[in-house]
């Protein structure tokens, strides 16, 4: 239906029961499929806001994308200078422009990143780490830097997976990471956009430095 035009970029979806009751499916096979065509960054779905399709690159060239990113282990920082220059300017324009439902919607994705780490849950919190730095790109109301942060949805959740199982392997990690996150959560809160850029650069920085520890050898037994 989305291939032949019946859902246009940016359209949400009709509700859950109409859908499946339209395609002749069990609501749970439409839920299913949905996270399957979210995990290809054919769709979005926002907490408590519905599913929309993309307006981004097809599913297919961003899987094509992570596959050889997966092949060449060594383009991996790329992706961290991309999301410098990306998640910076997009925590700047959410602490100016985010609106009430956007403040909850990234609130929500914080809380859901915490309790998926409580929990052991690493591919649910990698998830939700990534849906956390979206929301705040969506939150900025630019809409060409949300077509590419979504158009780079499936890379970013594959790089925090990576970043995750990699950062993981250090003992007290969590601590540092989960203080930056919440530091870039109230900066965008409270509408402080250099302190909301300059949480996402240092959170940034902190996982590129951490990472080229690991790869040279010199992972550190304690994280101040």
């Amino acid at each position: 239906m989305i291939e032949r035009g019946d859902f246009n970029p940016g359209e949400r979806l009709p509700a859950e029961r109409q859908l499946a009751e339209q395609l002749g499916v069990s609501r749970p096979s439409l839920r299913e499929a949905i996270q399957k065509l979210a995990s290809k960054g054919i769709l979005h779905s926002r907490q408590g806001g519905g599913t929309f399709v993309n307006r981004n690159l097809s599913g297919d060239a961003c899987e094509d994308l992570v596959r050889r990113m997966e092949s060449r282990p060594e383009t991996w920082p790329d992706i961290l200078e991309i999301r410098h220059a990306l998640e910076g300017t997009s925590a700047y324009f959410a602490a100016l422009r985010a609106t009430d439902e956007d403040r909850k919607q990234i609130r929500d994705c914080y809380d859901r990143m915490i309790a998926a780490h409580e929990a052991g849950e690493g591919l649910v919190e990698a998830q939700a780490d990534a849906e956390f730095h979206l929301a705040i790109a969506e939150a900025s109301h630019n809409e060409i830097l949300v077509q590419i942060m979504r158009s780079l949805f499936c890379l970013l959740q594959a790089n925090v997976q990576r970043n995750l199982n990699q950062l993981y392997k250090l003992p007290r990690i969590f601590e540092p990471l989960s203080r930056q996150h919440t530091n870039l959560l109230n900066a965008v809160l409270e509408g402080d956009p250099e302190r909301a850029r300059n949480a996402a650069q240092d959170h940034l920085e902190f996982v590129d430095e951490t990472l080229h520890r690991i790869d040279r050898g010199g992972a550190f037994a304690h994280v101040d």
